[in-house]
């Protein structure tokens, strides 16, 4: 990516932050070779807090915005605009405003819309969306339900209507009676030094019914310890969310073809004959 950025003068480039990661550490990787972007648009993905900061640190004059949407909404329901961009920002967290044309509301598991500043389904209504999943009725009735499209993220908005993400709900995890977002774990975690990579996932526990559990690959040279890891996560997240247990991981994450971790595969080797209870 480097090298064709460089060799053909790319202006305007999107990413997803994976991609990004993989750049900014890449050996070869040096601002001079970018000199011709100008903007930089990411999404697809969770963008890990220590990441976003570095792209900032490294890259001070791009501009870079943040779309949020899905295949069945083609493309874009809310932006974040290169404006918000700036170290310190609260809203650098979230992924922007509805743009034109689209209303969301956050709803819980009966359909109720929820106040601001709650947890819950993230939905949307918009003119751009798909009429159905192909010979999926069941499916499509599942997704679109009293006009609204059911997005399987969980999120919040604020007062001045910026939506928050905080997991996929089927990644959620539910330990002791409590509700842990993966993304918020592994943000606390992507902050330490020596820590090039994390996934967060839920595992079985008898006293838990899921515990916390982080998989981690460190940067090359770097020396941690499981420790460390649960040491410096729980200087800036509540203690039930803190890892139970990390491990050490040498090969990549592995990746579905749009370069997200693909979490099902990391959680199959621990449920193998167990059956996921909440309690």
């Amino acid at each position: 990516v480097i090298g064709l950025i460089e060799k053909y003068k790319v202006t305007t480039t999107t990413m997803v932050p994976t991609m990004i990661g993989m750049m900014l550490n890449h050996p070869e990787f040096s601002p001079a070779r970018l000199e011709s972007l100008r903007t930089l648009v990411y999404g697809a993905s969770p963008m890990p807090a220590a990441l976003l900061d570095k792209l900032l640190a490294l890259l001070p004059d791009l501009q870079i915005g943040q779309g949020y949407g899905m295949t069945e909404s083609s493309s874009v329901l809310t932006y974040l605009p290169s404006k918000q961009h700036f170290a310190g920002n609260p809203r650098l967290r979230s992924v922007g405003r509805a743009v034109t044309g689209v209303e969301l509301s956050i709803q819980d598991d009966e359909g109720n819309i929820l106040p601001t500043g709650e947890n819950g389904e993230v939905c949307a209504k918009a003119g751009n969306y798909m009429t159905e999943y192909w010979n999926q009725p069941e499916a499509t009735a599942e997704a679109f339900r009293d006009g609204w499209y059911h997005t399987g993220d969980a999120g919040y908005l604020d007062e001045d209507g910026y939506l928050f993400l905080v997991d996929r709900i089927k990644d959620m995890i539910v330990t002791g009676g409590e509700n842990v977002y993966c993304v918020e774990v592994e943000n606390a975690i992507s902050t330490h030094p020596a820590v090039s990579q994390v996934a967060v996932i839920g595992i079985p526990s008898e006293q838990w019914g899921e515990a916390v559990h982080a998989i981690v690959i460190v940067e090359q040279g770097a020396e941690v310890t499981a420790g460390d890891i649960i040491n410096h996560a729980r200087q800036s997240i509540a203690g039930y969310k803190v890892p139970k247990s990390v491990a050490f991981r040498s090969e990549p994450l592995p990746l579905s073809g749009a370069l997200k971790v693909l979490k099902r595969e990391l959680r199959e080797p621990y449920w193998q004959g167990h059956e996921k209870r909440i309690g």
